[in-house]
């Protein structure tokens, strides 16, 4: 039995349809990430699958109890599941160990090592209005979490803050699955946010998902041009300009455009097996340089980490299995 079934959820508003036949499973501890544009139905998902939202047809089971909606309860919501929504709130000018002590159900044993979890052990005595962005998303997860959930649903955690902050917020969430043992659901926007963290990704477009997979496959094999999109820079090559590519060992010139990381291109020393081209643009990235490199009638950017200079010969490789087809 799967710990979450959403099954055939659709939901229609005077626009169209904001969820269309969603289906999908989530194992316990299973990390499962929602990626989408804005709009895409990330969050309007989310609230259904909280209890929160009622959809116009199918279901939403958790530990094979069905998630009753607004409409069928009197106070909305699921026991077991937390939801952190983007606008959550805190008290004004109360202290934090105030706001936590109010939902606290949990030992002081228990309390201690949550806050720790949070990062939030430090900031007991502060007032809410001291707080930064980062700090009081962290206090707010910390009194979600306090009620001991079994599945934790988090609606663009990592939006808005600052490098620093969203450092720190990824270590929390890693934690809150590795010590606290609380499944995570949660929507991004993100490539880097999801990538890293995810062990199945699913994509959304327009209130249809599209693609679901681990991070590797939804980023190496995307179905679409926009699922390649979402998820960091691509080059994709159209099938009349990809001949001189065919060239290349175990690359095939089957009528399909080519899609290829820019990371996947080598810059080697000229050998068999390689393509000549000559650089065209340059830009400094700090970690990488992004090369725009003309390859017969096709122009590629590829990744590399030495710099080169408009009008420089290089030479490219380029593995089979790097190369995915449209």
């Amino acid at each position: 039995m799967s710990f979450l079934n959403v099954a055939e959820i659709s939901l229609q508003q005077q626009e169209g349809f904001a969820l269309q036949n969603i289906n999908f499973t989530q194992l316990e501890f299973q990390k499962v990430a929602i990626a989408g544009e804005t709009g895409s139905g990330k969050s309007t998902l989310l609230k259904i699958v909280a209890g929160l939202l009622q959809p116009a047809s199918g279901q939403v089971y958790f530990e094979g109890e069905r998630v009753l909606g607004p409409e069928e309860k009197l106070v909305a919501g699921h026991p077991g599941i937390s939801y952190l929504s983007q606008h959550y709130e805190l008290p004004h000018s109360l202290r934090v160990e105030q706001v936590l002590r109010y939902a606290n159900a949990l030992s002081a044993e228990d309390a201690e090592t949550l806050y720790e979890v949070c990062r939030v052990s430090h900031l007991l005595q502060r007032r809410t209005n001291q707080l930064s962005g980062g700090e009081k998303q962290r206090i707010a997860l910390a009194r979600l979490l306090s009620s001991s959930p079994q599945l934790l649903l988090l609606d663009e955690p990592f939006s808005n803050l600052d490098m620093v902050h969203k450092k720190v917020l990824k270590s929390v969430i890693h934690d809150i699955s590795e010590e606290l043992g609380v499944t995570c659901l949660l929507t991004s926007h993100d490539p880097l946010d999801t990538l890293s963290w995810a062990d199945e990704i699913l994509v959304m477009r327009a209130g249809q998902m599209l693609q679901k997979g681990t991070p590797t496959q939804i980023y190496r094999q995307p179905e679409s041009e926009y699922i390649a999109g979402l998820f960091g820079d691509y080059n994709l090559i159209p099938a009349a300009k990809a001949k001189v590519l065919a060239t290349l060992p175990g690359i095939r010139a089957n009528g399909k455009e080519l899609l290829v990381r820019p990371e996947s291109f080598k810059l080697v020393p000229q050998q068999e097996g390689t393509v000549t081209g000559k650089v065209k643009d340059t830009r400094y990235y700090g970690s990488y340089h992004a090369v725009d490199v003309q390859l017969g009638e096709a122009t590629v950017t590829v990744k590399t980490g030495s710099g080169l200079a408009k009008g420089d010969q290089v030479h490219v490789a380029l593995a089979p299995e790097d190369v995915w087809y449209l």
